[in-house]
């Protein structure tokens, strides 16, 4: 069987949170876990504004919503994962911070069918599998942001993850998810920050070098190619911090030098200019 009644997700920021409305809006009794208190209410203002969001534009009935929040407890110990069917992590973009997670987590389940997933855009999985004492349930399941938008799902296999645990979160992430899964190999990137992130470091390294403004770099792109939105304006979406994880651990992989963050990159995350979630990167945002 596919479903899992009880999920958790560790990670209740900008990613983590839209994940844990996707579950929640799905049916799943969800446990979000973070560092803190503060960081766990934090992250139920997050969920909340979301819905209070649908509820606006006619997308969701506030008796949905309110059933909705009522299915997510938000708490502060990994202890409270214990009984989850499946665990996702949601955590920064750092090796060892979500080796340790998947140590911890992969000891204290109850079940030795439950399946611990990973929403990492660049770690390896099979890293990630072979510390949590359970290889063979541990894969990549990758949510693009916002989550509650977005319908890819990338699945990512490692050499040690079994195939039931495959075909389990494949058919969970298609039939109860409502999502559409592509299937990914274990290598840093997986398909589309393999394409996107050089993309991205590309338009920084443009504005970098004085070639044209940040607007109309983006504005080129929109409506030039067609895109939805600009590479300077996705990439305070997805958060400076993060491309910059992304470009390092693909770079320390690959050494291509088109994944290297550019010194730009450096100096905007060395000064907390991370993109929406601080208010400014590229642009400013209220």
């Amino acid at each position: 069987m596919s479903s899992f009644g009880k999920v958790g997700v560790i990670g209740g920021g900008l990613m983590g949170s839209g994940i844990v409305e996707v579950l929640a809006r799905a049916g799943a009794d969800v446990v979000n876990v973070e560092v803190s208190a503060e960081a766990a209410e934090a992250a139920r203002g997050r969920v909340s504004h979301s819905l209070r969001r649908a509820v606006s534009r006619g997308k969701l009935e506030q008796s949905d919503a309110d059933a909705v929040l009522e299915r997510i407890r938000f708490v502060d110990s990994l202890d409270d994962l214990a009984d989850r069917d499946l665990v996702v992590e949601a955590a920064s973009e750092d090796e060892e911070t979500k080796l340790e997670l998947f140590r911890r987590v992969g000891a204290l389940l109850d079940s030795d069918e439950a399946i611990l997933a990973s929403n990492t855009s660049s770690i390896p999985i099979v890293k990630l599998g072979a510390v949590s004492g359970r290889p063979d349930r541990v894969m990549g399941v990758h949510f693009f942001n916002p989550a509650p938008v977005m319908k890819l799902v990338e699945l990512i296999p490692s050499l040690t993850t079994s195939e039931q645990t495959l075909e389990r979160v494949r058919g969970w992430v298609s039939e109860e998810l409502g999502k559409q899964p592509i299937d990914a190999t274990d290598r840093a990137g997986f398909i589309v920050n393999s394409l996107l992130v050089p993309y991205l470091l590309s338009a920084i390294r443009m504005y970098e070098a004085g070639y044209a403004s940040a607007a109309d770099i983006d504005r080129g792109m929109v409506l030039g190619c067609g895109h939805p939105m600009g590479p300077l304006a996705l990439s305070d979406l997805i958060g400076l911090d993060t491309l910059k994880a992304i470009g390092e651990s693909m770079y320390e992989e690959f050494k291509e030098p088109l994944y290297s963050p550019p010194p730009l990159l450096d100096r905007m995350v060395d000064a907390g200019l991370l993109g929406q979630k601080t208010g400014h990167g590229f642009y400013p945002y209220d």
